[in-house]
């Protein structure tokens, strides 16, 4: 396996089926290429995982990842919002795919993050590096805001990082993040239901019709690409 592969299994929903693979997983973390430092914190954050409950790890997946859009899996969140553009975005994420002979399997959004590591785990490494490039300050956000609320997550995207091989400034980002609001709490999550109340007739916005913003499902949550 991959590390691309094992990271992106990693940061996905954690279903049952993680831990019926949990010596494979092991095997892929102890990748004598990566740094000792990396490896000892990868297995680490992987033991850690095997040794708690389904249900604990499931619930902190989703007080991580499903609470408030900062720490939203879902790569074009963080670039287009709700705003129009995000569907079109999403058409030509889903072509990009095509055109390298894949398809999704399942109904997913194709820019959430696990599903394009599993994409890019079979892509050459230039393109890979390419294509992290791109969406490294997304990633570096993700690392400075996990860091930020003590999620031992943090070592999975700072890995990413280090294979985009790019100049994000991580040090820049962490004291963002330290100076960010949490969008998490109870009262924040009040705040955007109020702001996303379901409004009828003149009240309703122009962009009524825009992208679903969800995560995938836990039970679709694998992702999934076909050659």
């Amino acid at each position: 396996m991959s590390l691309l592969k094992l990271i992106g299994v990693l940061l996905d929903y954690p279903d049952d089926e993680l831990w019926r693979h949990g010596d494979e997983l092991l095997d892929a973390a102890a990748d004598p290429a990566l740094p000792a430092a990396r490896r000892k914190a990868l297995t680490g954050f992987l033991q850690g995982l095997l040794d708690s409950d389904p249900l604990t790890a499931q619930d902190a997946w989703l007080q991580t990842f499903d609470r408030g859009r900062s720490m939203s899996l879902l790569l074009f969140e963080h670039i287009h919002g709700e705003s129009r553009d995000r569907g079109q975005a999403m058409v030509d994420l889903i072509e990009a795919y095509r055109k390298q002979g894949f398809e999704l399997a399942a109904k997913e959004l194709p820019d959430y993050l696990p599903l394009l590591l599993e994409f890019l785990a079979q892509r050459p490494p230039a393109e890979v590096r390419d294509w992290l490039g791109h969406i490294s300050h997304i990633v570096g956000m993700l690392a400075a805001r996990a860091g930020e609320r003590g999620s031992p997550s943090q070592v999975l995207f700072e890995l990413l990082l280090e294979l985009a091989d790019g100049k994000v400034d991580l040090a820049v980002l962490r004291q963002r993040a330290s100076e960010e609001a949490r969008d998490d709490t109870a009262e924040a999550m009040d705040r955007l239901w109020e702001e996303e109340a379901v409004r009828f007739g003149a009240e309703a916005p122009d962009d009524s019709c825009r992208p679903n913003t969800l995560r995938p499902s836990p039970s679709t949550a694998a992702p999934q690409v076909q050659p």
